[in-house]
């Protein structure tokens, strides 16, 4: 089943680059722009067809996005069809319009949650807050204790539990505790300190039992001072809610929180990023594995994408779609920034140079533009790499 999720999950995250670049297809022909090429991917070129209107579709190599060619995309450009001719209106339409798709997408995506039952994965434990509800019209459809994190020389470890085990039960031979959250976790641990228990568990769906001998209360005072010590886990509680009428105002809701925490992280990275370049000129070892430690916790590549896809897939078809919704979002926040090459990017600059009454030549859009894609390709190389160190 797992199997299954995650390439649901795979084919709904290539539908998100497609939704992007379709708003971009759908604005520019709407505009009178004619579009070129409509790829998957970043060249080189894996395969390539035109379809009757001239138009070829492309797939690349380079996992990371999409894209659409027009016509004259040079804002000095001023032939008939091109994106230069276009009015400033109708750019900023096309720049746009791949942001608002994957936005609306996220809505979407998270009001059909909603309805359904909505994963909380924002709590006090991950980013110390609480995730956005409406009380009055929540319903609590199931409820989970997962493992968060696992203490070092602790009985957990000593009994194999890893991170995003589903806890299930606890039990001796004479008695057993169901547990569905991480109150539950804690009284039957509390009840059953110092004894040796059969903890349930589904681990990448599959139901699993191990033992475990349980600190005593006085074991448990000479401890780390974790809060969960006589196991020695910190588990989080997975709750599944569903709304009715307030549907669409959770979903805004959330993606008004989302935003706000994907705008701390990225600021969180950057700083990591300028405290690992310093480390490296200064030749400060600690500096520079603290920024690179604080830099790969925020951000992720296409490595990082498929792992979550695959760990939201062991957790079922809801968790699954919050992140394929949470992705999407966030797609909408990045490609909005003024980077160059990005749709943000290239919008501001073509707003300044029609602010300030200058028009850049092709050979100095092109530069700008050239740059801004060889930092962020170099910059999709060393997540990949950090990635890679992380998972494997």
């Amino acid at each position: 089943m797992q199997i299954f999720i995650a390439i649901l999950g795979f084919i709904l995250f290539i539908g998100l680059i497609l939704v992007h670049e379709w708003g971009h297809y759908l604005a520019a022909r709407r505009s009178g722009v004619e579009v070129e090429e409509f790829g998957l991917g970043l060249p080189p070129r894996a395969y390539d067809k035109k379809t009757k209107s001239g138009m070829l579709l492309s797939l690349n190599w380079l996992p990371l996005g999409g894209f659409v060619k027009l016509k004259g995309e040079h804002d000095s450009d001023r032939e008939k069809g091109s994106f230069g001719a276009a009015s400033f209106g109708a750019k900023t339409k096309i720049m746009l319009a791949g942001v608002v798709m994957n936005l609306l997408a996220g809505l979407i995506l998270l009001t059909l949650l909603a309805f359904i039952g909505i994963p909380k994965l924002i709590n006090q434990e991950t980013v110390g807050q609480a995730q956005f509800t409406v009380k009055s019209d929540e319903r609590l459809v199931s409820s989970q204790a997962m493992v968060y994190y696992v203490v070092a020389d602790s009985p957990a470890q000593s009994a194999g539990l890893k991170e995003r085990d589903i806890l299930e039960t606890i039990s001796t031979d004479s008695e057993s505790r169901t547990i569905k959250n991480a109150q539950d976790l804690k009284a039957a641990t509390t009840h059953f300190a110092g004894q040796t228990v059969t903890i349930t568990l589904k681990r990448s769906g599959q139901e699993q039992k191990v033992q475990a001998k349980l600190l005593s209360p006085s074991e448990a005072m000479q401890g780390s001072g974790t809060d969960k010590p006589y196991l020695g886990i910190a588990p989080t509680s997975l709750e599944v809610v569903r709304y009715t009428w307030s549907a669409p105002i959770v979903a805004v809701g959330f993606t008004n929180q989302l935003m706000v925490l994907t705008a701390k992280g990225l600021w969180h990275a950057v700083e990591g990023l300028g405290s690992t370049i310093a480390g490296l000129v200064t030749g400060n070892e600690t500096a520079r594995q603290k920024g690179q430690t604080q830099a790969s916790s925020q951000v992720g590549g296409p490595v990082a994408i498929m792992v979550a896809i695959w760990n939201s897939g062991s957790l079922g078809l809801n968790f699954l779609l919050m992140f394929v919704s949470i992705i999407s979002l966030s797609l909408a926040f990045i490609n909005i920034l003024p980077i160059p090459a990005l749709d943000g990017g290239r919008l501001f600059i073509i707003s300044a140079t029609r602010a300030l009454r200058i028009r850049l030549s092709a050979g100095a859009e092109e530069l700008i533009n050239g740059i801004g894609i060889t930092l962020i390709l170099l910059l999709a190389v060393l997540i990949t790499v950090v990635d890679v160190r992380r998972f494997f």
